[in-house]
């Protein structure tokens, strides 16, 4: 009787808990060798983004006239690439390896804002229609469709021929067209989360709807979100660099890769030159970086068994 008593006092003995299934595992992220490689190149153009103006060898509007022996030169423009100028220079005679670096501090920056105001506004706006009534939802629902029915350079060109061309204004155009198509996948996750028991059984405990869009719906929807976060950064990189292609983007003397591009197209037609060299080195500076986005992205999903790429629209 003392035994059962001294056993009752201390507690159940520990055997009891031995059935019990351990905790499922902290899940890390597990990325492939083309994963870490693509992390590395991503890495590469975002540390030039923030340090690239203090390492580059001139400034982006910076003209070479004289050679490193101080002698005049009589014709800086479309030069092969040298130990003056790494990757030669553009029709100018402006250095491309410079205006390559500070180039990536304006097509990242201006893209990366672009993002995360087109993710503010769409997964507050999919958010609110997915949690809100029947009329908010389709109010909502069918402004995008119209944002949806023009072509993105079709609407770029008419905003930008309407105000003009500013970066204030392609941040606000990228962000506006982007918050469309986040607008969906927000939408389309909330509504699927809304129906789930765990969202019932939060709302007969009497949680308000607050609660359950910060600590049910955003939670669950993070993860798709953010591996969706990737592919719209590669379409505003790409739909800003359109834009600066055809002269609408960002205007000189600002370096852009894509204005780059449209710039020294003239060098092409002199073969293995200088001139072909300014034209493609920008051209693979933005396949480099949005390939990699997407490799990140392709591995991130195949990961998770391919379950966020089927979400992603």
């Amino acid at each position: 009787m003392s035994d059962e008593t001294t056993t009752a006092d201390e507690g159940p003995s520990p055997d009891i808990y031995d059935e019990l299934p351990d905790a499922p595992p902290k899940t890390r992220l597990r990325l492939s060798l083309v994963g870490k490689i693509s992390v590395a190149v991503v890495a590469f153009w975002v540390f030039l983004a923030f340090f690239g103006p203090w390492i580059a060898p001139y400034h982006e509007a910076f003209f070479i006239e004289d050679d490193l022996a101080g002698n005049p030169i009589d014709d800086p423009s479309f030069m092969l690439p040298s130990s003056q100028t790494w990757l030669g220079t553009d029709y100018l005679g402006r250095d491309i390896l410079s205006r390559i670096v500070w180039g990536a501090r304006t097509t990242i920056g201006i893209s990366f804002v672009a993002t995360m105001l087109a993710y503010f506004v769409g997964i507050t706006l999919g958010i609110a229609a997915a949690v809100a009534g029947k009329m908010t939802d389709t109010v909502l629902s069918r402004l995008v469709d119209a944002i949806l029915a023009f072509p993105n350079i079709m609407l770029g060109l008419i905003i930008i021929a309407a105000f003009g061309s500013s970066i204030p204004l392609l941040i606000a155009l990228a962000g506006l067209v982007y918050a469309a198509s986040v607008f969906r996948i927000a939408r389309a996750l909330g509504q699927d989360i809304m129906v789930q028991d765990f969202v019932e059984a939060a709302r007969a405990r009497g949680e308000g709807l607050w609660w359950i869009i910060t600590r049910e719906v955003l939670p669950n929807a993070a993860m798709p979100l953010a591996t969706d976060f990737g592919l719209r950064l590669v379409f505003v990189i790409l739909f800003i660099s359109s834009l600066s292609f055809l002269g609408l983007g960002v205007q000189p003397p600002i370096s852009d890769w894509g204005s780059m591009v449209r710039e020294n197209l003239q060098g092409l037609g002199n073969g293995l030159s200088g001139g072909a060299v300014a034209s493609i080195a920008p051209a693979v500076a933005i396949a480099t970086l949005t390939i990699a986005i997407n490799l990140i992205v392709d591995d991130i999903s195949a990961a998770a068994g391919g379950s966020l790429a089927k979400k992603m629209v």
